[in-house]
């Protein structure tokens, strides 16, 4: 499975961005899938998740009420909406694939991976 995540961008304090996680992989729809972020000289941080089916999500406190993951099977993506973004939101954002586990806050629970996206908010 290849994941590719895109939607990162430069936006100001408040503004909101988008960000997917996409694959051409058909057993994608078996996967849950995790966000997870890294900021500048920190260590990887888990951010949300989603359950295969899309019935249940988690999220780290820090983005809860701001964030919300969901996914579109029929297009094999899963989307990541970011509001209110604050300046320590900056970060290079990665989604990761499990099965049959999901939701796991450890990212070495994982290996399959798609490249990063920065997001960097400007005060």
């Amino acid at each position: 499975v290849q994941l590719q995540a895109s939607g990162g961008g430069s936006v100001q304090a408040g503004g909101s961005l988008r960000l997917s996680c996409v694959t051409s992989e058909r057993t994608f729809t078996t996967y849950g899938v995790s966000w997870f972020r890294q900021p500048p000289g920190k260590e990887r941080e888990f951010v949300a998740a989603i359950h295969w089916s899309g019935s249940s999500t988690r999220y780290a406190d820090s983005v809860k009420g701001r964030f919300t993951v969901s996914r579109d099977n029929a297009e094999n993506t899963v989307y990541l909406q970011m509001n209110s973004l604050n300046p320590e939101d900056t970060a290079v954002y990665y989604c990761a694939a499990s099965r049959p586990s999901w939701g796991r806050r450890d990212p070495g629970a994982y290996n399959l991976w798609g490249q990063g996206t920065l997001v960097t908010v400007l005060q």
